[in-house]
Formats: C-alpha cells, structure tokens, sequence
C-alpha cells in the first residue's frame, strides 16, 4: 500500500487495514478505496480523497467508519 501524503489520514488508514479492512489504491481526485472484509457487509466501503479540505476531519470519517462497522458486526 502506498502511504498517504497525511499523517492524520495515514493514521487513519493503518487502523482500518489492522481492524480488517481492505485499501485498494486508485489514481485521480480519490486516493483510494477502504471496504469492510466481511462478505456481508459489502456497503460498509468509504473513498478516501487525496487533497481532502479537512484532512483531520476525514481521518475522523475513516475511524468513525470502521467503528460503526466493527460496532454491527460485534467485534467491539
């Protein structure tokens, strides 16, 4: 996986890759896209953007993401 030039987004990333999420990388306006590995939880995905205009508060959506995934799913 390529690194995200944002720490607070790099961050953010690493947590969800070690809760189980899937990184695909892509090339443009998104920098990539995060999924939920659980076969059932197929909508539990996210885009993560390049440049966003608030980088921590995209960091924030990314954790808030996989947390309610992780919170469906029961692992929390």
């Amino acid at each position: 996986m390529k690194n995200h030039p944002n720490k607070h987004i790099q961050a953010a990333l690493s947590y969800a890759i070690s809760q189980g999420w899937f990184f695909r990388s892509s090339n443009g306006h998104a920098f990539g896209r995060l999924q939920c590995s659980l076969p059932e939880h197929r909508e539990h995905m996210m885009s993560i953007w390049s440049t966003p205009k608030n980088p921590e508060q995209h960091a924030m959506q990314i954790r808030r993401k996989v947390d309610q995934c992780l919170a469906q799913s029961g692992k929390k």
